[in-house]
């Protein structure tokens, strides 16, 4: 499946990912072809094991493909890295503090202590940590320190975010408050953000695009356009209340439902 154009950020062709695990051989993605648009938020929901990590690495430069090509437009303006990637697991450094933390990938590139910490602290406020700019991460709570490596990851003025499951480990209540503030930054920066999930509710929310991925190997099931149903800015309470929000969940859980039983099978 292919969607987009010549406005394509990112253009996968017959991308495919074979693992060897003791001795078998393993296929976890399986030609996939697509488009991701400059400046869209991609959400990508499946069944665990389906390959949506492992095609987030192969656009971070983590994996290589086996077969298959992978082109990405780059901007001629920019001068800051092609990607910043955000983890499930918390990766903020435990001997730094929030500043110096959100500072890292600046630090990385050169830039000096003066210098990146004045370009940090728009950052550190979009994600609501003023005043904790000298904390530790001892100090801070789990939402805390998500919101700094969030900070951090668009600090860096990267062309593209890519996002694995990076508030699955939060309580509800701080995953809503975090949903929103994302949603906030990303409407000021419109930066191409893929964004894996096990959580329709959470895709519905964030996407302008669902993509929808069977049980290993992973392939293309189908792809919404959400984008048509909740336009841009989205408040998520608005999003949660409309009935909408109900046929959509119903939609893509009724796409996923099958290929949730095929691995849990296969496991």
């Amino acid at each position: 499946m292919s969607e987009g154009g010549s406005s394509a950020k990112v253009r996968l062709r017959g991308l495919t990912k074979c693992f060897t695990v003791r001795g078998r051989r393993v296929d976890a993605l399986a030609r996939i072809d697509l488009d991701i648009r400059a400046g869209e938020f991609l959400c990508i929901v499946g069944p665990s094991g389906c390959g949506k990590t492992t095609l987030l690495r192969i656009l971070a430069g983590l994996e290589r493909q086996t077969a298959g090509t992978i082109d990405i437009l780059r901007e001629n303006s920019s001068h800051g890295p092609l990607n910043s990637m955000v983890f499930q697991e918390q990766s903020i450094f435990p001997w730094l503090n929030v500043r110096d933390n959100v500072a890292f990938g600046l630090k990385a590139q050169g830039k000096g202590r003066m210098e990146r910490y004045r370009m940090v602290e728009p950052y550190i406020r979009k994600v609501g940590l003023s005043g904790f700019e000298d904390a530790l991460p001892h100090q801070l709570s789990g939402g805390m320190k998500q919101r700094v490596s969030i900070a951090r990851a668009f600090a860096t003025d990267p062309e593209m975010l890519l996002m694995d499951e990076p508030f699955a480990a939060l309580d509800e209540q701080t995953k809503l408050i975090l949903q929103a503030e994302l949603l906030r930054i990303w409407d000021e920066m419109r930066k191409t953000v893929v964004y894996v999930t096990h959580s329709i509710d959470e895709a519905i929310v964030l996407a302008d695009r669902i993509l929808v991925m069977s049980a290993r190997p992973g392939r293309i099931k189908e792809m919404l356009d959400i984008q048509q149903v909740f336009g841009r800015p989205r408040e998520v309470e608005k999003v949660k209340s409309s009935a909408q929000y109900g046929e959509l969940f119903g939609r893509v859980w009724g796409q996923l439902r099958d290929e949730v039983r095929a691995a849990r099978n296969e496991g």
